[in-house]
This record gives structure tokens, sequence and C-alpha cells, in this order.
């Protein structure tokens, strides 16, 4: 079961943390995985640690928020690896990067939000979806955040704004690709240890059913599920993942 052999995919944000651990596995269970990050050694780094594994990768540095970059990449890896199946929207600004209320941020400071969590989402998406129809065949996988469906007194509204939005387009996405052989799902992550400072999550901690936050392995093996053939039946949905903190 979830045999990924003979299929290509890209993992955005994949330098790193979740990220990393999704290309990893996703690579051991046979796909030839291209890893993006903003970072080139970033990307380099996991990509060589695949293929040192037996597994094929190639790295894929690009900025997921510029279009041009993102056609150029994506071109890129078709030469390399072949045309991308499966997509993995991992990329994305993490809720611990500058928390702050609402009504104390500045404007200037929203759009780096929206740009990575929705619009990095847009531009890989139209990237490789009319490939994925014509082929009958694809695979997108938004991984999200419970934030972006329930209210957190966090200070990360703005995060929740970008995630929200992203996970939106993902149900409508799904719906008019339905019937082409292309699914569209999201995964909605809860705490994970890398997503806030120490100060914000240890009080947290205590609140997650399980008592732990999440690590990069819990994440993986739900996005290797929505990218195999035995999910084919699935698609608009969103699949928490959250040590059962529902956050609905």
């Amino acid at each position: 079961m979830f045999d990924l052999t003979g299929r290509v995919a890209l993992v955005t944000g994949a330098g790193q943390n979740v990220g990393e651990g999704i290309a990893q596995l996703l690579a051991r269970q046979g796909a030839a995985v291209a890893v993006n990050d903003l970072f080139p050694e970033r990307a380099q780094s996991v990509a060589n640690a695949i293929c040192g594994g037996g597994g094929q990768a190639c790295a894929a540095a690009f900025d997921v928020t510029d279009s041009a970059a993102v056609t150029e990449g994506v071109a890129n890896v078709m030469a390399s690896l072949g045309p991308v199946d499966i997509l993995v929207n991992n990329a994305g600004v993490p809720p611990g990067m500058g928390v702050a209320p609402f009504r104390q941020m500045d404007p200037a400071e929203w759009a780096k939000y929206v740009d990575l969590n929705l619009y990095g989402v847009l531009h890989c998406t139209r990237a490789v979806v009319e490939g994925m129809c014509e082929r009958g065949w694809g695979r997108v996988v938004n991984v999200s955040s419970g934030a972006g469906q329930t209210g957190l007194a966090l200070g990360i509204a703005l995060y929740g704004a970008g995630k929200g939005a992203a996970l939106s387009f993902m149900r409508h996405f799904a719906m008019e690709v339905a019937g082409t052989g292309v699914t569209a799902n999201t995964v909605a992550l809860g705490l994970i240890d890398n997503h806030l400072d120490a100060a914000v999550t240890e009080g947290l901690r205590g609140h997650v059913p399980v008592g732990r936050l999440g690590q990069p392995e819990d994440i993986a093996p739900s996005v290797l599920f929505l990218a195999s053939d035995e999910a084919a039946w699935i698609t608009g949905q969103i699949l928490g993942v959250n040590g059962g903190n529902l956050m609905i």
C-alpha cells in the first residue's frame, strides 16, 4: 500500500522540519522528490540525504511567492525528474513569526502572511494542475493549520487569515478538478514543536489531549496517504492532525 513508485513529487518548504519529513517519507515510498526551499543550501542538503539513502531527488530552490520563479522552477523539476504528479504545498510563514495582536500590527507586516500562506499555494498549484489533468492523475496536498479553522487568542490573526484563505481555496479547487483524476485535500496541523517559541508552546502543551506537541514524523504519514492511489475517492477534505486538539 501507499506505493509511489514512478510518481514525481514536489514538496515546497522541504528544506527543514515538517517539509523535510514529508519529502523523506515520499521518497522512501518510491517517489522521485523535488525538494523546494527558498534557501538553496537547505534544499540541496535534503536532496543529498534522500539520494544518499537510495532515493531519487533534486533540489528545487525558488521563491513560491514569485509566479515567474515558480514557473521556471517547475520547468526545471520536469526536466530533471519528469512531470509533477504530487504537489505538497508545505511552505508557509510559521505562526511564531511576529506574534502580535492584530491591532498592534503594522499594516506593512500583513502582506507576508498572505503572500506565502495563500499566493504560494496558488502559484504552485497553477504551475502543475494542467499537466495533472491532461494525464488524468494528480494529488495536491495543502499543509495548513487549525488556526485557519477557528479563532485563537495567540496573536496569530494574520497567520490564521492566510491559512484559512488557502484552506477555502483548496475546497473550491477540488470541486473544479473533481472527475479529472486529480484530488485536492488539506492537512490541518495542530501545535508542532517548531511552530511557536518555547514560551508560547510550554503553556499550551498540556492542552493537547495526547499530552505532547507534534513532531515532523507525525505529519508525513497523513500526507503520504492523501498522495497515494488509495486516497483516490477523497477530495476537498480537511484532515486534522493535531493530537486530538480538534480546533473546530
